[in-house]
């Protein structure tokens, strides 16, 4: 998708974290280059005011990818353009440096800049016929073990057809964009972020023919704990938000809404990969 030229001013919010490195300061220095070329309509530096509200055309969020995430959850179903401006340490989705964001703000203004469109994920809780709680995600879901941190038995369905039970410390079902997260991290694969999928993961399951299981994200993922530990937990994207009772429905879908990012030119994504997880392409030996 091709951002439209607009006759208006373009108007943004400037988020950050305020408690991340330098993300004030440079907060501070960019603004008067920012309204050069936009209205600043909004700023949040707390990560706690509600956006889905406020009418905007972009998002600037300076720092990592965690800021990125929080900023998606504060626009809720009403996602609009983000401009990553990366001021972290990997930064898969923080995709250009302050020095860049001048030339992004014009092209994307005259409508020059494609806007990737993610897949984002509904989680809703059940025990029985009672809704216990619902989130709009980006990363992923995982079902945790929790304290006493013994195994517990994930019974994994799709589209109501049961696929197994997975005896581990937990269950991950994430993104694409949640493939370079908790994912990586566990040993999952990397999906290309434009993808419509889901990837399962077993959190060091007890069967090693567990592996992790790539489908479509088209179809409906339920997770249930007959037996949780008293420390079994759901967490969205790396939010604790309930903890398990027995017979829980863990259900993730995709939702509506879509994840937006400014693409920025030259940054593709196998040198984003490349470059951030330094793949070197041959082994570099001193010689003896």
């Amino acid at each position: 998708m091709t951002n439209k030229s607009k006759s208006k001013p373009l108007r943004v919010f400037l988020l950050g974290a305020a408690g991340r490195p330098n993300v004030l300061d440079e907060a501070k220095r960019l603004r008067p280059t920012i309204e050069k070329y936009a209205e600043i309509v909004r700023d949040d530096f707390s990560g706690a005011e509600d956006l889905s509200e406020v009418e905007a055309d972009l998002a600037i969020v300076l720092g990592g990818d965690g800021s990125i995430l929080r900023s998606a959850h504060q626009m809720g179903h009403r996602q609009i353009p983000v401009a990553a401006v990366n001021l972290g340490k990997l930064g898969f989705l923080a995709n250009m440096t302050s020095a860049e964001l001048p030339d992004v703000l014009n092209d994307f203004a005259a409508g020059k800049l494609e806007v990737v469109e993610h897949l984002m994920f509904d989680c809703s809780i059940a025990h029985g016929n009672e809704a216990r709680f619902r989130q709009l995600g980006l990363n992923e879901t995982v079902v945790h073990a929790g304290t006493p941190f013994a195994l517990i038995d994930v019974d994994l369905y799709v589209d109501s057809d049961l696929v197994t039970t997975y005896s581990c410390d937990g269950l991950i079902v994430g993104t694409p964009v949640g493939s370079t997260a908790h994912c990586l991290s566990a040993g999952g694969p990397i999906l290309r972020k434009d993808l419509q999928a889901f990837v399962v993961l077993p959190l060091n399951p007890h069967t090693l023919t567990m592996r992790p299981v790539v489908d479509s994200a088209d179809r409906v993922y339920e997770m249930v704990v007959e037996r949780p530990n008293e420390g079994t937990s759901v967490v969205v994207d790396g939010r604790a938000v309930c903890r398990l009772q027995p017979g829980d429905r863990v259900r993730v879908e995709r939702a509506a809404p879509r994840f937006k990012l400014v693409a920025n030119p030259g940054h593709t994504y196998y040198r984003s990969l490349r470059e951030k997880l330094g793949w070197g392409g041959r082994l570099k030996l001193n010689n003896v």
